[in-house]
């Protein structure tokens, strides 16, 4: 049946318009009641349960259905997911219009008043509907809501009705179930008598008025990793002047939490601050004891030169907030018998939060799951709830999941929807596959890749031409050949974005069949491929560029120290060997040419851990060996990558999918000039090409290191590399790689970037069909956002894996005393890096409960004198390493200075702290 309404509307450039709303009302909706004989079962859909299972309710101790309001349903779901779920929650809970519960809205009454109207009149109909099934069924429809209004007209009307925590109270059998419920307000839950500590927030409209008058300023805030009582807001839009504000102190951080979308108010030019230098964490005082914060906050005021001021705000309103479930640990109140206690969250840019749970004692020493619901202003933490009970703290299969779900990375099994789009075992290659496809089987192909590796994406050859000039290829794995646009495994490989290597694990972005075994380009088995060959003379200059998708069959899967075995030896010169030694002779005038244009050569210490073969605990940690093999692979990838650019650019000027690397504001490099200026050493960082040269020349022969040194202190200096679609920007340069125009196209099995490039570059060869999406740049554009997101989190998690396991070898370890350079000097502490197992952490010289010794911060030279002992940027010190267990929620990697010898500071090598903690707070000692 058809309802509808039509009514005039008036446009905003004076005309009218005729709107008319349908509503399509089905009479073929069943009960869902298996027990019922009166609906049509063929047109019923899901089957509601035919005895609902006893809730041993003491509100209903007869069998009952719940039928819960839109409300509570949505609040109890957000409380509980990421940001923006409820919407598509939403959309599924949207039933069609049902003939017998329809109704129209009132005159004078609102949408909302509409909407309680119609679900208590569902429930009405539910319980007259199961009545008339049998007289003597006790079942009942309990309609839950929170709304007083819409629950005592409920009642009236002769319907069950309770409030959320009214029903779930009466659950006497899981009582931990009220634990899982979201504080209705922030209001509700304010703390009794607490007095006001934070201003209000502004209004969204005010807010609103506000930025586009250009009163405030909106960004999205970031907290900082190491000062809690610090954050900073990066702006949107194209204010270059204003690009990040800074934000100082608890009330001006005004309840916004790590990246929550904020309108900020600068504060006047007075009032401005410069970032502190000092480290400070939240040791957990008393949860609404602002006076600690108050001092501390006077650490973070040091006089300072006005270059170092930075433009400071105040946090004036929440446009937006970005909560979303977060792991942690459970504090437990000294106070016997408290149900309130606070919760420590894993991510130190989130603030503490204050729950209610009848389950402290069993939830002590687990990590859990918790949800925000509010945050009062008198309160100094926010409110939320228990979600989840994840396992015990330092499990690896625990601390996985922990680090998986605070990087947001999407690690649950692939769904049978997904699965369903894959070719079906046993597969081969079809004379259908081989349409616009070269066969390169006879070519002498091989792959170079680290050990283990199962993903192969990339396989290379060479070989000389009859006119004297060199043909080289790069064979890139087809994985748009298997993966169509559109479908369950594109949109799910999409979501993902990328595949994610941890120290024991890989997840996938593509289902296994297709990363390990159909696209991974193995030895002696035939694989589909997308090849870029280029005819070379023998200096690396390219005389033609050719793109084709093809058929190869590689001839071996090398590693890196195999390849370099094969170069290296004098008494290998099959076809496999010769093509390496011209890849690599090639590659070495790539890299200088490189080099020459002004590519930067970075450096950032890369670790490795063996582990046990049977308990996969790590046994050793070193840093990477690079060998040549790893610069020749990486040279030809470049040059595909830069090649595939030019292509699809000229074909796609406003569609092509490009990744760009912004040069670094001046500022960035402060920390990096003055560092060399205190070795007697200038770098010039006007462009790429002088810093380059500037490092290149960075030398002392007494200090071999240094020049390391710089380059991992100039990597901390660079932006992030971004992906962006052609046509929605005009900056294409890639400023590390010295490159006017950059792509990715080398790795499809883990990166979805590069098959987006992939059937960009299909549809330039002619060899495959464009679709609507490929040529939006907009929907691009988004792509791109994801992207971006996706890879952060991937080596956000990647870097956690690696902390992790970090732990576990030095728990094993027990003491170590190793030699370290100092990168960075703090007011109070000094962060260095050891070269031996590329390990940085952080010397602290401030400690609770032990006398404070003299500190005088110099952030010009920069140095941090001690006492009498003056420390500056790559000065050489010996470090003890312990693990520090005291806080079973952040345990961590623990450095105290060795050498030099400075009383009341300096310990020796191989005595232990003995204030390391275990997990039940007692006194222990470590043993070497």
């Amino acid at each position: 049946m058809l309802k509808s309404k039509t009514f005039l509307k008036k446009t905003r450039a004076g005309g009218v318009v005729k709107i008319v709303r349908e509503h399509y009302l089905r009479d073929d909706i069943g009960c869902g009641t298996p027990a019922c004989a009166a609906c049509d079962r063929a047109h019923a859909g899901p089957a509601l349960e035919s005895q609902p299972r006893d809730q041993a309710s003491s509100l209903c101790p007869w069998p009952h259905y719940l039928l819960p309001d839109t409300n509570v349903l949505l609040h109890q779901i957000i409380s509980a997911w990421k940001p923006g779920t409820w919407a598509s929650v939403a959309s599924r809970l949207r039933p069609p219009g049902s003939l017998d519960t329809y109704i129209e809205q009132e005159q004078g009454e609102s949408a909302n008043d509409r909407n309680d109207r119609a679900i208590r009149v569902a429930a009405k109909w539910y319980n007259e509907h199961l009545k008339r099934m049998s007289a003597e069924s006790q079942l009942q429809v309990i309609l839950i809501t929170n709304d007083k209004k819409n629950k005592d007209k409920a009642v009236e009307e002769g319907i069950p009705a309770f409030t959320c925590e009214e029903y779930v109270k009466s659950l006497t059998a899981n009582p931990e179930l009220i634990d899982r419920l979201a504080c209705l307000s922030e209001e509700m839950n304010e703390i009794e008598s607490g007095k006001i500590i934070f201003s209000e927030h502004l209004p969204l409209s005010k807010l609103q008025q506000g930025i586009k008058s250009g009163s405030y300023l909106q960004g999205t805030f970031r907290a900082s990793r190491e000062n809690y009582l610090e954050a900073t807001v990066w702006i949107h839009g194209d204010r270059d002047d204003e690009k990040e504000i800074l934000i100082q102190g608890l009330k001006h951080l005004n309840r916004a939490i790590h990246e929550d979308i904020v309108a900020v108010e600068l504060l006047p030019k007075s009032q401005w601050v410069a970032p502190s230098s000092v480290v400070l964490h939240d040791e957990g005082q008393n949860e609404d004891d602002v006076e600690k914060d108050e001092e501390r906050e006077l650490m973070l005021k040091t006089a300072v030169s006005e270059k170092m001021l930075r433009p400071t705000g105040r946090v004036v309103g929440i446009i937006k907030r970005n909560w979303r479930p977060y792991c942690g640990m459970l504090s437990k109140s000294d106070i016997k018998e408290s149900r309130r206690h606070l919760f420590t969250p894993a991510d130190k840019r989130i603030p503490r939060i204050r729950i209610e749970t009848r389950q402290a004692s069993a939830l002590e020493g687990r990590r859990i799951i918790v949800a925000i619901d509010g945050w009062p202003r008198n309160s100094r933490y926010p409110n939320g709830h228990f979600v989840k009970n994840l396992g015990d703290v330092g499990e690896k299969e625990t601390e996985t999941e922990v680090l998986l779900l605070e990087h947001d990375v999407p690690h649950q099994p692939f769904s049978q929807a997904v699965l369903s789009f894959l070719p079906k075992m046993p597969w081969s290659i079809t004379e259908k596959d081989m349409k616009n496809r070269e066969d390169l089987r006879h070519l002498c192909v091989c792959s170079v890749d680290p050990p283990g590796c199962t993903d192969i994406d990339d396989a290379l050859h060479c070989r000389e031409l009859r006119n004297g000039n060199l043909e080289v290829g790069v064979h890139i794995a087809d994985v748009s050949h298997f993966i169509r646009p559109g479908n369950a495994l594109d949109q799910e490989s999409a979501r993902r974005g990328t595949t994610v290597y941890l120290c024991e694990k890989r997840i996938d972005m593509v289902p296994e069949l297709l990363s390990s075994n159909l696209c991974s380009l193995r030895s002696n088995v035939d694989r589909l491929a997308f090849s870029c060959i280029w005819e070379m003379n023998h200096n690396a200059e390219i005389l033609k560029t050719r793109f084709t998708k093809s058929v190869i069959n590689s001839k071996a899967s090398l590693t890196y120290a195999e390849a370099q075995m094969r170069i290296d030896s004098a008494a290998m010169n099959d076809d496999i060997t010769t093509s390496l030694r011209g890849l690599n002779k090639l590659a070495k005038i790539l890299k200088r040419g490189r080099i020459e244009k002004g590519a930067l050569t970075l450096s950032s210490p890369e670790v490795r851990f063996h582990m046990d073969s049977e308990t996969h605990d790590p046994i050793d940690l070193q840093t990477k060996e690079l060998r040549e093999t790893n610069s020749m692979v990486e040279e030809f990838m470049l040059l595909a990558n830069i090649s595939v650019a030019k292509k699809i650019h000229e074909e796609f000027s406003e569609h092509a999918l490009l990744r760009k690397h912004p040069a670094p504001p001046p500022s960035n490099y402060e920390i990096l000039v003055k560092a060399a200026k205190s070795k007697n050493l200038e770098i010039k960082t006007d462009t790429a090409k002088s810093l380059a040269d500037s490092l290149d020349r960075a030398e002392s022969p007494d200090f071999p290191y240094l020049n390391t040194l710089l380059r991992i202190l100039a990597t901390r200096c660079m932006m992030q590399a971004v992906y962006f679609c052609s046509g929605m920007d005009n900056d294409f340069h890639h400023y590390g790689l010295a490159s006017p125009i950059y792509t990715h196209f080398t790795s499809p099995i883990r990166r979805y970037a590069d098959i987006i490039v992939h059937r960009l570059l299909a549809v330039a060869i002619g060899a495959d069909s464009t679709y609507p999406e490929l040529t939006d740049k907009h929907k691009l554009s988004d792509i791109c956002k994801n992207l971006n997101f996706r890879h952060k989190m991937a080596q956000y998690a990647q870097r956690a894996s690696v902390a992790f396991h970090t732990q576990l070898f030095f728990k094993s370890k027990g003491i170590v005393s190793e030699e370290a350079y100092i990168l960075f000097v703090r007011k109070n502490a000094i962060v260095v890096l050891i070269p031996k197992y590329g390990l940085e952490g952080t010397v602290f010289f401030e400690e609770k409960d032990k006398p404070k010794p003299r500190l005088t911060y110099d952030d010009e030279i920069p140095s941090l004198r001690i006492e009498d002992t003056v420390f500056h940027v790559f000065d050489k010190v010996k470090v003890k390493i312990t693990l520090d267990s005291s806080n079973l929620q952040h345990q961590k990697i623990r450095m105290a200075l060795v050498e030099p010898q400075i009383p009341g500071i300096s310990t020796p090598p191989d005595v232990a702290d003995t204030d390391l903690s275990g997990p039940g707070g007692k006194k222990r000692k470590l043993e070497k």
